[in-house]
């Protein structure tokens, strides 16, 4: 067998692509997983702690979904990795919580996915005006999504595109050209900035008239900021402040690399190389065959070659097709059950 890093970087040059059909998506993944049962040690022990018989793996519905929260307390990825990663991205926390953790050998996987889901969903980064609200992230270091809005706020190509942390009054002052210019804009924000923004400029929506051309984008969470709202009430405030018909939002996470975009009501719909799964939410090793029923999201990144790309959330979803999907809340107080001995 070639290289195992050579051997990844493949798989990751044929499964990131807009025209991934179905059939090849499973037959990338279930290679991906007989090289990380083998290479990574991590995800291996998990495997073998759940006494799953690695080579009886043959379909997605067989594969075990590592749990996520386990990149708080350990180094997940392919033997000889971790050491040599050109990045490693890590999870804001709330205080004293421990941060999760990923290491990232080769950037430009990463910023392929991103760049190449963007364009799929929304077009090339150069037919915008991107604006980045996002407080708590960029205060830090490690942020990947800091780290791709850089990335595309740079190809935008556009003098009015950038971070505009605390600049309210020129955030505004964008947006009002932006408007009357007709420019096409994203504002990409986390929920906690966003609301500070439209409370701190109460006439925002009398500056603002109904805009096609805008579109604003939650990538979730309050972070402790201010009290937890539910999507629908963040997304009338939001709708009602910024004179838009809908409020998109962004679903990733510091432990993946890929995103699913939502353009309204909170339906994601994720790149043909990220497919989510549920699980049962009495069991978490067991995947729920009904599509109507709500259940724990399992979710398969193509783009995670060398850290896992098996991925256990701890979100609860429903499906609505077959790249679609609902994110409706969080388990409570979850607990992993499995092999918690490997934690010692």
């Amino acid at each position: 067998m070639q290289p195992i890093h050579s051997k990844l970087e493949e798989i990751a040059r044929k499964a990131i692509q807009t025209q991934l059909d179905k059939q090849e998506f499973e037959e990338l993944a279930l290679e991906l997983f007989q090289l990380h049962a083998q290479f990574n040690p991590i995800y291996s022990n998990w495997i073998d702690c759940l006494s799953i018989n690695k080579q009886k793996v043959k379909s997605l519905e067989d594969i075990p979904f590592f749990p996520v929260r386990f990149f708080k307390q350990l180094e997940v990825g392919i033997t000889n990795t971790i050491n040599n990663s050109a990045l490693k991205f890590t999870s804001s926390t709330t205080t004293g919580g421990l941060p999760s953790q990923h290491f990232v050998p080769n950037p430009e996987i990463y910023i392929r996915s991103f760049l190449t889901a963007f364009e799929l969903f929304y077009g090339h980064p150069s037919n915008w005006t991107i604006l980045a609200l996002l407080p708590g992230y960029l205060e830090r270091t490690g942020s990947s999504l800091v780290y791709m809005a850089e990335h595309l706020i740079n190809l935008s190509n556009n003098p009015k595109s950038g971070f505009y942390l605390s600049d309210f009054e020129g955030l505004t002052k964008v947006l009002v050209e932006n408007q009357e210019a007709n420019q096409k804009t994203l504002l990409l924000g986390v929920s906690f900035g966003l609301l500070d923004f439209i409370e701190s400029n109460p006439y925002v929506s009398a500056t603002l008239a109904k805009n096609s051309n805008l579109v604003v984008m939650e990538t979730g969470g309050m972070k402790g900021r201010r009290t937890e709202l539910t999507r629908m009430e963040l997304h009338e405030r939001l709708t009602m402040a910024f004179q838009v018909g809908k409020i998109h939002s962004e679903y990733g996470m510091t432990e993946l690399l890929s995103q699913a975009y939502s353009n309204g009501d909170g339906i994601f719909n994720s790149p043909p190389w990220m497919k989510i799964l549920l699980r049962e939410t009495d069991n978490p090793l067991a995947a729920m065959t009904q599509t109507d029923r709500v259940g724990g999201l399992n979710i398969i990144d193509l783009a995670n070659v060398y850290s896992c790309p098996f991925l256990a959330i701890d979100d609860l979803g429903k499906f609505k097709n077959d790249n679609a999907f609902e994110v409706l809340g969080r388990f409570d107080q979850a607990e992993i059950r499995g092999c918690n001995l490997m934690l010692e």
